[in-house]
């Protein structure tokens, strides 16, 4: 059976009748379309679904196989108000439909045509599949968002640090408290017990660093680390004061 998702799609197909039938109480509207075109005959909606129903059944199929069944489906079916002297059917108007539906079907992505091979391919995926993927896809993007808004949180307390840094030289140089020496910016700050021995070897060219802390425990951090703990230090002080 086809899907509601299927039946839902073909339903906005809107083709008037043309398969010969005769309509009688002919209503014209806004535009010139008889309002009772589809209820004295077959439309390209109707047609649209029973062509996906032939193809869905069968897997793949043929377009002869399917404008067959139909020709001699509608050969033996008696529409409403067509008078006795006029044909029930056009075969080939019906043929000219399943051609158009099979159209209307590739188009969707519901079919395959490859040369005279057309196999069913259905709906790209289920609603339920939909949301799934949707809601793993949420997750993902509000993951990311909450990473990036660590992110720009840690910068900015780096950046009110770096504030409080030029603050800090700032005030203890009109004291004439400003130490002889300075660290310049970026650094790395090696850290371990006060008591431990540290081999250090240092190349030439000053690009290489060898430290060999004798199975001492150690750490390393970068100067965003050590000019956030200094503004730390710095509040808690001001707060005590």
């Amino acid at each position: 059976m086809m899907g509601n998702g299927v039946v839902a799609q073909l339903q906005h197909l809107d083709v008037p009748n043309s398969l010969g039938a005769k309509v009688v109480g002919r209503k014209k509207t806004r535009g010139g379309r008889a309002a009772g075109a589809e209820k004295g005959g077959i439309s390209l909606r109707h047609f649209s679904m029973k062509v996906c129903g032939i193809v869905e059944s069968k897997g793949r199929t043929t377009y002869n196989e399917v404008a067959d069944e139909l020709v001699a489906e509608f050969s033996n079916t008696d529409f409403p108000h067509v008078s006795s002297d006029q044909p029930q059917y056009d075969e080939k108007n019906i043929r000219r439909r399943v051609y158009d539906a099979l159209n209307v079907l590739m188009a969707m992505g519901i079919i395959l045509k490859d040369k005279k091979s057309i196999q069913w391919k259905g709906l790209p995926s289920s609603d339920v599949g939909n949301v799934a993927d949707l809601k793993a896809e949420g997750t993902r993007i509000r993951g990311r968002i909450e990473r990036k808004v660590a992110y720009l949180h840690e910068l900015q307390t780096q950046v009110a640090g770096l504030y409080n840094l030029v603050s800090r030289n700032e005030q203890l140089s009109q004291e004439k408290k400003a130490p002889h020496r300075v660290v310049a910016l970026p650094f790395i700050l090696v850290q371990t017990r006060p008591h431990a021995t540290v081999e250090l070897e240092i190349s030439e060219n000053m690009q290489v660093v060898h430290f060999d802390f004798n199975s001492t425990p150690f750490e390393l951090h970068d100067d965003a680390y050590v000019v956030k703990t200094l503004s730390s230090q710095e509040q808690r002080t001001a707060r005590t004061q």
